[in-house]
């Protein structure tokens, strides 16, 4: 845990920045956060930015909870609190304006086009989150299977992902992940 004193406002200012980005939800934004938490900052290995991850991802809940995970493991409870403040709130009063306007001009073919657009943006983001996860989390061939696997399951089956998790957690309780 860090407890420099400018590690809080640098975790805070960050996760505001991100949260601007963050079209689609937080995990499209977790490419960035990997980039800043590991190899700019140096606050957290490949290894434990993919752990941290898994563990908030299997846990219920929304997914924007993974900041959380991100700012307690760096700065303690008062880096829980800031990198949640600052990945949530700004989004929500930029949404809460956004979707007023928004509302307003629905049929606008400029806010069809917009609407139309950041689909593929949004897809691109959380196929760039999904690699990162992958390369931080697959560290031999075996996990790289298992990692196909579950993408298969979930890219071409109507499989529950929640088949794959179970899958992969008795394959790591087994020892062969």
């Amino acid at each position: 845990m860090r407890t420099e004193p400018g590690t809080l406002v640098a975790l805070f200012l960050q996760f505001v920045v991100l949260s601007l980005f963050a079209i689609g939800g937080a995990s499209t934004v977790v490419p960035e956060m990997q980039r800043q938490m590991v190899e700019i900052r140096g606050w957290l290995t490949d290894r434990q930015f993919g752990e941290l991850y898994a563990i908030a991802q299997a846990a219920p809940g929304p997914n924007v909870m993974f900041v959380a995970l991100l700012g307690h493991f760096i700065a303690g409870v008062p880096g829980a609190i800031a990198t949640t403040v600052a990945m949530c709130g700004p989004t929500c009063f930029l949404a809460y304006g956004v979707s007023r306007v928004f509302e307003r001009f629905r049929a606008a073919r400029l806010a069809v086009a917009i609407q139309a657009g950041l689909v593929p943006v949004t897809i691109g983001l959380v196929a760039a989150s999904a690699l990162i996860i992958a390369r931080a989390s697959d560290h031999d061939w075996r996990a790289v299977i298992v990692t196909a696997a579950t993408f298969g399951l979930a890219t071409w089956t109507r499989i529950s992902p929640l088949v794959a998790l179970a899958g992969a957690a008795l394959l790591g309780l087994a020892g062969f992940v």
